[in-house]
């Protein structure tokens, strides 16, 4: 079967059928029309893991069609251990933002939803391309229904952070653009990715593709100083648009240098690896300190996963096993977390309308189930071991010491950070006694949102006790990316 593809469209259809005929008088049935399509759309990736042959780094599950014959671009899918994964990351995202918005969100109920599974559609068709130019289509897609979710459904300076989010992301990829026009007159008219692997390119050449890949992806992850655009988007944004720009459109960006900057430039890669580690220590550190002073839980939570990202970037490009799997699982355990906080702060705006840390305390009195659930992710955020948030972060720490003791020490004040931040939030809105009366009216979980907040604990917890089989389908492919990439010119540790 098209695996792939029914990955792709199938969420794209149920999304197109949502915005045709849906309207405001049938949004029950709107609801449950999207719910069964992403849960059909999560149901048709699973096969990818479960027939996944993890002893090849060879592209799996391939669909190869002619597209647009004159300029040889094709409908090219594949997938590796490398992105495997996130194709079953994005779907299952998409269930838990469909039961998100269930009750919460009451105007074009249809669109809203539409939106989220086009979005989902096109963000698996990017961690599935293989063709350079479909690739950017998708790539750029994603962009107009995350403008459009910030642009109607969020809060009061939505139309200005959807334009600085659109602006920021669109900027970047036009360069991206110029360098797949490239490397399509260097492979003799080709926009085979897998073809670039190979091309023999100078030194001047190389520089300048990666820088063009870099501001692109940077601008994505969101790297600093280019991350600007990121609190803003996730304050503004519904809760379900915050989750999908964490979860998933934040690791489209860090997938593009694994399968782009690394592999087709890969003596720049190591060339400018100081520049980019530096950049990484640099969210680490940094924007962990501006996440202490932040006073916007979502704000926070921003800035955090700016930090987190930090971890990704940082373990790609000291190019070695522990770094690039440690930043892969790193992308996979943060699309559970960051999701998972957001849809926690989430929990409480749709009772308080405030996201103001001051506006709270003492919320265990009230509702002990949800700051049960609400605790645990912060615990997972912080990195406490058994929890998904360690994995990642400790792997790429290790490897960073293995390259360079300093930078691994360096690395590591995230830890350090990263509690005090959280577990001051923690402190201020779950404990103590009830701040206020608007607190004491709080009504714990319902249903739902505990179904939700439950499904995401359960996978945070088994991937922090049992991360073996995410490590296991990534290995082989990292192994051959560090292969072809090679240690002939190993970047430069940066001097304490």
């Amino acid at each position: 079967m098209a695996y792939l593809s029914l990955s792709i469209w199938l969420p794209i259809a149920f999304g197109v059928v949502l915005l045709a005929l849906g309207r405001d008088h049938n949004a029950s049935l709107m609801r449950w029309i999207a719910l069964v399509g992403s849960l059909i759309s999560f149901a048709v990736t699973i096969p990818l893991i479960t027939n996944f042959d993890p002893t090849t780094a060879l592209m799996q599950y391939q669909e190869n069609v002619s597209w647009i014959e004159r300029f040889h671009v094709f409908y090219h899918l594949g997938v590796d251990g490398i992105s495997v994964w996130f194709v079953l990351l994005t779907a299952f995202i998409t269930v838990i933002v469909v039961v998100a918005g269930w009750e919460v969100i009451t105007n074009n109920v249809h669109q809203y939803l539409g939106a989220f599974l086009i979005l989902s559609g096109l963000m698996v068709g990017v961690f599935c391309a293989v063709d350079g130019l479909l690739f950017y289509v998708f790539f750029e897609a994603t962009l107009i229904p995350m403008y459009v979710i910030i642009g109607i459904w969020g809060g009061p300076r939505r139309v200005y952070a959807a334009f600085k989010f659109f602006l920021y992301t669109l900027a970047g990829s036009l360069l991206m653009l110029v360098a797949l026009v490239y490397l399509y007159t260097q492979s003799g008219g080709s926009f085979d990715v897998l073809v670039w692997h190979k091309l023999p390119l100078g030194e001047t050449a190389q520089t300048l593709l990666f820088l063009a890949f870099f501001i692109a992806f940077a601008a994505k992850v969101p790297m600093w100083p280019v991350h600007t655009w990121l609190p803003d988007a996730h304050v503004e944004a519904p809760t379900g648009g915050s989750v999908v720009l964490a979860a998933i459109m934040l690791k489209l960006g860090a997938y593009g240098f694994l399968r782009f900057s690394l592999p087709i430039v890969p003596d720049a890669s190591h060339d400018l690896a100081p520049m980019v580690i530096t950049l990484s220590l640099i969210a680490v550190v940094y924007i962990g300190l501006v996440a202490m002073v932040q006073n916007d839980m979502k704000k926070l939570v921003a800035y955090s996963s700016i930090a987190h990202m930090g971890f990704v970037t940082l373990g790609f490009f000291i190019f070695s096993d522990l770094g690039i799997s440690g930043g892969l699982v790193q992308m996979i355990s943060h699309g559970f977390v960051s999701g998972a906080m957001f849809l926690s702060i989430g929990v409480l705006y749709d009772r308080m309308h405030s996201r103001e840390i001051a506006s709270y305390g003492g919320v265990v009195n009230v509702m002990p189930k949800f700051t049960a659930l609400a605790v645990f992710f912060g615990m997972a955020n912080c990195g406490l071991p058994g929890t998904a948030g360690f994995i990642g972060e400790w792997m790429v720490i290790l490897g960073a010491v293995k390259f360079n003791f300093w930078i691994g020490a360096i690395a590591a004040t995230a830890l350090i950070l990263g509690a005090a931040y959280t577990l001051w939030m923690i402190k201020r809105v779950y404990f103590g006694d009830v701040a206020n009366d608007h607190v004491a009216e709080l009504q714990d979980v319902n249903t739902r949102e505990f179904s939700m907040l439950a499904v995401l604990a359960v996978a945070v917890l088994v991937m922090g006790l049992y991360p073996k089989p995410f490590t296991d389908v990534m290995h082989t492919s990292v192994n051959e990316l560090i292969r072809h990439v090679g240690v002939s010119k190993l970047p430069q540790p940066l001097k304490p």
